[in-house]
């Protein structure tokens, strides 16, 4: 508990919780901040976020832009409130799954579900954590999984916050796919099989041997679910943990340190150990180039040796 005074909401946020005050007058009463964000959401769903403004918004009501700014002032805070709305809230199947390892799991597969649903949620910049109700449901889910475990508060934001974060990349993988297959026309199948030949045709074993002994023994054609098994692991990882927490107590933690404190930043060693590791890393990629060259070249000389033969 601290002292602190309540904070002023910004107006989107105030908007989600609501609390914010309504207009004194409308131009009709069929205008509203949920019409206005279903609209949104409408226009977003078919054409990307991009495709949103007031303007377009107003135009899908029947309404002139100035009406909406009476209900929503800032394309932000609507852009808030298309997400707590794409957001939705967690199921009951979701939160009841079982054990903390299902019910987290059962919260990823509906966590990207709702971005292949709605892809351009994926495109709103992060910006901090969206202290909205449906996000805050979305948090609390995680974390009531976890109540019964041995982990602190912070560990268990912390497993939440993994979770959360293999949605987001699985979900930006998999509508990726999706909208190449829709706009390619093709089935997610045949992507696969291009790709594959492409490595095929592409990766040599001896410029990339581990990549392509890969290839060869058809790692990209399996139907397995790496992005599911890396939740798993991870998973793994958490209940390990668990278990050396009971058995041993817990070890002292590590400060998270800052990377971009001034103090940090403003110290010659480090701008100069920066500085290293950029001129080792180009270095890096010119010796894999010249490595590369040299195995086209390689190639090249025993295709032509062999067909001198």
């Amino acid at each position: 508990m601290t002292d602190a005074a309540d904070p002023d909401l910004p107006r989107g946020i105030a908007l989600a919780w609501g609390v914010a005050a309504n207009p004194q007058r409308g131009p009709k009463r069929e205008m509203s901040v949920e019409r206005i964000v279903e609209a949104a959401v409408e226009i977003a769903d078919a054409e990307g976020l991009g495709a949103v403004s007031m303007a377009a918004v107003a135009a899908r009501l029947g309404f002139t832009p100035m009406s909406l700014y009476r209900y929503v002032t800032a394309k932000d805070d609507l852009v808030l409130l298309m997400q707590e709305e794409a957001t939705g809230l967690p199921s009951e199947d979701a939160t009841s799954a079982g054990g903390w390892r299902e019910q987290l799991t059962a919260l990823y597969g509906e966590q990207v579900q709702m971005y292949l649903h709605h892809p351009w949620v994926l495109d709103i910049p992060i910006s901090g954590s969206p202290v909205t109700p449906n996000s805050a449901a979305w948090m609390d889910a995680g974390l009531r999984a976890l109540s019964e475990t041995p982990l602190t508060h912070g560990e268990r934001l912390a497993v939440v916050l993994m979770v959360t974060g293999t949605s987001r990349w699985t979900g930006t993988v998999l509508a990726g796919y999706a909208r190449t297959e829709r706009e390619r026309g093709l089935r997610g199948h045949d992507i696969t099989l291009q790709e594959d030949a492409l490595y095929r045709a592409l990766i040599s074993a001896e410029a990339y041997p581990e990549l392509r002994e890969a290839i060869d023994a058809g790692v990209f054609l399996e139907e397995t679910d790496p992005f599911l098994f890396n939740l798993e692991r991870s998973l793994d990882g958490v209940a390990a943990y668990m278990d050396r927490v009971r058995a041993e107590g817990r070890a002292p933690r590590t400060p998270w340190v800052q990377l971009h404190d001034a103090e940090i930043l403003d110290d010659k060693k480090y701008r100069e150990a920066q500085k290293a590791v950029r001129t080792a890393e180009k270095a890096l990629r010119d010796a894999r180039k010249i490595e590369r060259q040299a195995a086209r070249d390689a190639h090249e000389r025993r295709a032509r040796h062999r067909g001198d033969a």
